[in-house]
């Protein structure tokens, strides 16, 4: 009876409890610590590493997150018009297995800078190691599911996970009941990953919502080299 209870939650209250958290925990922090509102990178003090790990860690959670959301989200009857299931899932296993490594290799090579230079170490937060680490068992969760999910070739794993997914971001009842019979990995990496957002508010993931997406859509600087005429007449001027 305590393990119904205790999935229940974990699979059914727990994913709004960490929504709001992150939502209301977000605004409250932009609104009384924005000094805080930053990435807190260690670039200055070394940037061997950094680079490979930086670049190859987000690469990969990119694709992971928007593979994620366009995965779990998208209605089986959509994508069945173009293709099945099992093809779907085969697809999600090879992308995501991919994607997976990648960003594996880049976030190790983060945490070990983090971890094992001393100057860095010294300079680091609590929350930015622990959070390194959730993310590094998250990762390593995801790429563990790979050969579970090859278990189930009909994908009918793939398609309990984006009903419960579904039907928890559209409010409805009895989304717990759609992972109740799913292996360890999956569950646990769906905890971690709810996990994730609750934490989100309280530590240097924050400057995700500060992305330079505008960035992309700025319009062009026009810059116009100076002759050495206009340049001695200036001179001149002043």
């Amino acid at each position: 009876m305590l393990g119904d209870y205790l999935h229940q939650f974990l699979f059914g209250l727990y994913p709004y409890m960490c929504a709001g958290i992150f939502l209301v925990g977000s605004l409250i922090r932009f609104d009384r610590d924005q000094y805080t509102w930053r990435s807190g990178s260690s670039q200055m003090l070394r940037t061997s590493q950094l680079r490979w790990g930086s670049n190859l860690f987000h690469i990969g959670i990119l694709f992971l997150f928007f593979g994620h959301l366009v995965g779990l989200l998208t209605p089986s009857v959509i994508y069945t018009r173009f293709v099945d299931v099992p093809t779907k899932q085969l697809f999600a296993i090879v992308s995501g297995g991919i994607a997976g490594t990648i960003c594996f290799i880049g976030l190790s090579l983060l945490l070990h800078r983090r971890l094992f230079d001393p100057r860095i170490r010294r300079t680091s937060t609590n929350a930015d190691i622990f959070v390194l680490i959730l993310l590094w068992v998250q990762l390593a969760l995801g790429l563990i599911t790979l050969p579970f999910s090859l278990g189930h070739r009909d994908g009918s794993m793939m398609v309990a996970l984006s009903h419960w997914a579904q039907y928890i971001v559209t409010f409805q009842a009895g989304a717990a009941d759609f992972v109740k019979g799913a292996d360890w990995p999956f569950q646990i990496h769906l905890v971690l990953g709810m996990t994730l957002f609750l934490v989100f508010p309280f530590t240097r993931l924050v400057h995700i919502w500060s992305a330079p997406i505008w960035y992309i859509f700025r319009r062009y600087q026009v810059v116009r080299r100076r002759d050495a005429a206009s340049a001695a007449m200036d001179a001149r001027r002043t």
